[in-house]
């Protein structure tokens, strides 16, 4: 399968420069540098532990770390203090998780449109349009008036999707998202998130779907004991790759 074209003339959208975090004695991440452009799917592998989802937190707030900068657009997410500082960060960055998180007592329809009324202040009207527009793009149009409750764990995750897009997110970021699913709706899930990066969303997505991200990505991140071992084109890292603990990861995979 072809690997998608990258865009001329991308504007940098987030860029991490030394980052370190610690939980206690455990050194998470340790000097990470990273950037993403305008455009770009870049997805992030390793092994479990490696400091993957905990890389996703710092770049939407959720966690701050202890030295290094963060920059997304214009915002400098490292010099953040105040909530509301950090909830204006996440009205521009959507994120999706590997546990739903839906509010189980609301409609498909009220799961979507809650946060934009709410946060945006988008008139009902509109945002029922746009939510409708959404579940039509991730093939749910028929599941408006379900309950959570009703659906598959892959259906939910997709109205996961559709509720972060309907915030009109600049970066959407994915960690690991299929994790939780059977097997046989991952797929219906890998299709959504294929059809975001062809659209042109940026996208960062944490994920265990190697087949997936050599098909959809720019740029492979690889993550190793909190570092950034390797980074390069999808071609590069699993056919190609120069650093030795890349080379046994992806062997392993294969055997």
């Amino acid at each position: 399968m072809p690997q998608p074209s990258t865009p001329p003339e991308r504007a940098l959208l987030v860029e991490l420069r030394n980052v370190h975090l610690s939980f206690g004695s455990n050194h998470v991440l340790k000097g990470i540098d990273l950037k993403v452009r305008q455009g770009d799917a870049v997805s992030i592998i390793g092994p479990s532990g490696s400091g993957k989802s905990t890389l996703l937190r710092c770049i939407n707030g959720l966690l701050t770390p202890e030295r290094g900068e963060i920059v997304v657009g214009d915002t400098p997410v490292h010099t953040l203090r105040t909530e509301a500082e950090r909830i204006a960060l996440r009205k521009r960055i959507g994120f999706v998780f590997q546990q739903y998180n839906l509010f189980p007592h609301l409609t498909v329809l009220e799961n979507i449109v809650i946060a934009p009324i709410r946060i945006l202040g988008v008139e009902r009207k509109t945002a029922e349009r746009e939510a409708r527009e959404l579940l039509d793009k991730v093939r749910l149009s028929d599941k408006v008036d379900a309950y959570p409750g009703q659906l598959s764990g892959g259906q939910q995750q997709r109205v996961a999707i559709a509720r972060a897009l309907a915030m009109h997110p600049q970066l959407v970021l994915l960690d690991e998202v299929t994790s939780a699913l059977d097997p046989e709706t991952v797929g219906e899930v890998l299709s959504v998130i294929r059809q975001l990066v062809e659209d042109g969303m940026t996208c960062l997505l944490v994920t265990h779907e190697m087949r997936f991200a050599e098909e959809v990505s720019h740029e492979i991140v690889f993550t190793d004991g909190g570092e950034i071992v390797e980074h390069g084109t999808p071609h590069d890292i699993f056919h190609e790759p120069r650093n030795p603990r890349t080379h046994a990861f992806i062997n392993g995979l294969r055997h």
